[in-house]
């Protein structure tokens, strides 16, 4: 999943990042409030950890202007601020959930996992689709009941597809999903990745199937 971070202490926005990207989401890093701003107004993300104290915009305005927009990301707060207005503040303006600083990464993690969960309408971690099971936390495929072994982007693809077994992702909808700005795929890398995992998947009843001219999906047979 592709995840925005926004976070001015460099320390803890590489933390983040590195630990998110660890789990296999494509997460891009902004430490300006305005540039985040703009960010999210261009770009889709499925979810936006965003900080409270910011440089030239702060977290609560970003996160109104994106819901008066109708903007509806998750967003995960973070707040150094542990009192309960200000929690009760940024709830009303529509954040989905929030963690005060300092914070376990582990919980971190627990909330980031939870609000995807219920970005995709999933009541757990786990994602079946007929043979394939997929244990999003973690980060672990089962085949026919047998370890599938896959990198990194070959898990988050097979996790965005089955997530939404009845929908067809087009290539440009993949490949902002699975990479973020500083990595520059070539023009046919979701291709590639998806001839990878259909070898993987061969034999089995399940299959990635090609919408032509539309993109894929996943489907058993």
């Amino acid at each position: 999943m592709r995840i925005l971070v926004v976070e001015d202490d460099a320390q803890i926005g590489a933390a983040i990042r590195s630990r998110l990207s660890r789990l296999g989401h494509a997460v891009d890093l902004e430490t300006d409030g305005a540039m985040a701003h703009a960010l999210i107004g261009t770009e889709p993300f499925d979810l936006i950890v965003l900080d409270v104290m910011l440089p030239s915009m702060d977290g609560f305005t970003i996160l109104r202007r994106m819901r008066e927009a109708g903007g509806k990301t998750p967003v995960l707060l973070l707040t150094a601020r542990s009192t309960i207005d200000d929690r009760v503040s940024g709830l009303g303006l529509g954040a989905d959930d929030y963690l005060v600083k300092p914070f376990d990464y582990r919980e971190l993690d627990a909330r980031v996992q939870a609000l995807l969960r219920r970005q995709s309408g999933h009541a757990n971690d786990v994602i079946q689709v007929g043979a394939l099971v997929i244990d999003r936390s973690n980060r672990l495929a089962e085949l026919d009941g047998k370890p599938l072994a896959l990198s990194r982007q070959e898990f988050a693809l097979l996790e965005i597809l089955a997530s939404r077994p009845q929908r067809v992702f087009s290539k440009e909808e993949l490949l902002t999903q699975l990479f973020s700005f500083d990595k520059e795929p070539s023009a046919n890398a979701v291709e590639q990745y998806v001839t990878r995992v259909r070898k993987k998947l061969q034999g089995s009843s399940v299959e990635i199937r090609t919408a032509r001219g539309m993109g894929y999906q996943i489907a058993t047979l």
